[in-house]
């Protein structure tokens, strides 16, 4: 029988897993709290730590799996309650994640907590207006959370409650002690500046996600210095990075021709990009210099570098993608009504025509996000609010839904009473070039606000967008001001999608009559 480890090697173990922690070696701490485990299995300290780090690595599984052994070594606590309650809401597993917290709040109802992930739980399954009260309930018992503040901001967000929203915020903000709190709490009220309208104190607050304490923070790697919007650009060289996914790189592409006019014929643009984009980029914007950026991880940090570059000793000035609108685009006039669009291989939209051939035309769909943990269920329609454009006679069905299981295509093509269109050879996912073909190709399209969104718009393909909570992109406006293309469909009531999808239908069809009056290209 082996003996249990010697109580200074297990603090030795758990010290340094919890060093790596702080220092935020994520992957490192997991394998290091792993080690501790093994020599003491069962610990129920262990355990939540080990689950704590397994959430923060997006491994929702193992953090669900990692809780339900907290708890059941250690039933009385309340932290593993709470940890199992969100991992639950982070796997979609909402009833579960309501009874366990609704059982022990019934036997003992003084925990601020788990008012708080009560609130989170239903404003994630899209409850937003049930949630409020519990949030209140936990300030009423902790007046000096800064993390029920922030939630119960969130939930008001989303219900376009936006006064309350930001009173919220600055309260969270004034009571939050820890600086990730903080970057948290300033870039969510970025965003609701931004849906309101006010463009110039958004853009500037938007800054903070690149705060290092910001949720697994970047850094870069680039030669010359920081670019500041105060700086003059023209004849300087400049490199730029794009830092966030892959739809925000789209979006925020559009400004690249206000970049290159201001850099002047005697400047140099050179973008470090997505490697899916780079093709796609360097077609639409050949006077610039377009590589693939770089990502690793070294010493617990992400590093971004671009390491392609042909000149890297001539760069002057660096900057990323998402902060030149605090440049160029402070005012909703800033906004030209007519973009230059991305550039699609012309070869490629003739094949994915001719693929389309003659019939009734021909409708893109792409109904989630490709992540769907956490709060992101909320801003996607369920698969059955989509029967108004499924139903829709007279049309055919193309999936562009990236990562789509089976069960969901099946499920669709049920309700539509017929199969979609499956795009041979296309990787949906990887083959983004050839993506934005098939999007030119198409006389309409219908989507959520994705990646394959983004990317439809700035191909100037005719697009339906289907926003969800907080939908802060179309900046206070009925339209949406980045893409001409894109017309913009919420719900005029939280959650509630049926007039939304009546509404995208109608959207729908005005598209398709234009395009059948237009003249063919």
């Amino acid at each position: 029988m082996s003996r249990p480890p010697a109580a200074p090697v297990l603090h030795a173990l758990k010290a340094r897993a919890s060093r790596l922690e702080r220092q935020g070696d994520l992957p490192g701490a997991l394998e290091a709290y792993r080690q501790a485990l093994a020599a003491a299995p069962g610990d129920p300290e262990i355990l939540a730590s080990l689950a704590g780090v397994a959430e923060r690595l997006d491994m929702a599984e193992a953090a669900e799996a990692l809780w339900r052994q907290a708890r059941a070594s250690a039933p009385a606590s309340a932290e593993a309650v709470d940890g199992h309650a969100r991992a639950l809401g982070v796997l979609g597993r909402f009833d579960e994640a309501v009874s366990l917290l609704q059982s022990v709040l019934s036997a003992d109802p003084a925990d601020a907590r788990l008012w708080n992930t009560l609130g989170v739980t239903l404003t994630r399954q899209g409850r937003a207006d049930e949630a409020l009260p519990f949030f209140d309930e936990a300030l009423r018992l902790d007046p000096r959370s800064a993390t029920a503040a922030y939630n119960r901001a969130s939930a008001h967000f989303d219900l376009e409650a936006y006064e309350a929203a930001e009173a919220d915020f600055t309260a969270a903000r004034k009571l939050a002690r820890r600086p990730a709190d903080a970057a948290m709490i300033d870039f969510a009220a970025a965003t609701l500046a931004l849906a309101r309208g006010d463009l110039a104190a958004g853009w500037a607050g938007y800054e903070s996600r690149l705060s290092p304490h910001a949720p697994r923070p970047v850094s870069f790697e680039a030669p010359g210095r920081r670019w500041t919007p105060n700086l003059p650009l023209e004849g300087r060289r400049l490199l730029v990075f794009a830092e966030q996914g892959l739809g925000d790189e789209i979006l925020f592409a559009s400004l690249v021709p206000d970049l290159l006019a201001a850099l002047g014929p005697d400047g140099r643009l050179s973008l470090a990009m997505e490697p899916r984009l780079v093709r796609l980029l360097a077609r639409s914007f050949p006077e610039a210099e377009v590589v693939a950026h770089h990502t690793e991880t070294r010493d617990g940090r992400l590093r971004r570098s671009a390491p392609d570059l042909a000149a890297p000793r001539a760069v002057e000035l660096w900057t990323t993608l998402g902060s030149l609108p605090q440049r160029f685009r402070r005012r909703i006039v800033d906004f030209p009504a007519a973009p230059p669009p991305l550039r699609p291989d012309p070869a490629r939209v003739a094949h994915w025509r001719a693929w389309l051939g003659d019939g009734p035309p021909a409708v893109g769909l792409s109904w989630r996000s490709g992540k769907l943990g956490g709060d992101r269920r909320r801003h996607y329609p369920p698969l059955e609010a989509w029967r108004p454009v499924l139903r829709e006679q007279g049309i055919r069905l193309v999936n562009l839904q990236y990562g789509a299981e089976v069960e969901e295509v099946d499920a669709l093509s049920a309700i539509a009473g017929r199969a979609l269109m499956q795009p041979p050879g296309l990787d949906l996912k990887a083959d983004i070039d050839d993506l934005a073909a098939l999007c030119a190709a198409l006389p309409g399209i219908v989507a959520v606000n994705n990646a394959t969104a983004q990317l439809a718009g700035a191909c100037d393909a005719p697009t339906v967008m289907l926003c969800g909570a907080g939908a802060w992109l179309t900046l206070g406006q009925d339209r949406y001001p980045w893409r001409p293309s894109v017309r913009p469909v919420a719900p005029k009531r939280f959650g509630d999608w049926s007039q939304a999808m009546d509404d995208a239908l109608a959207k729908l069809r005005e598209l398709l009559a234009a395009d059948r009056r237009s003249p063919a290209s």
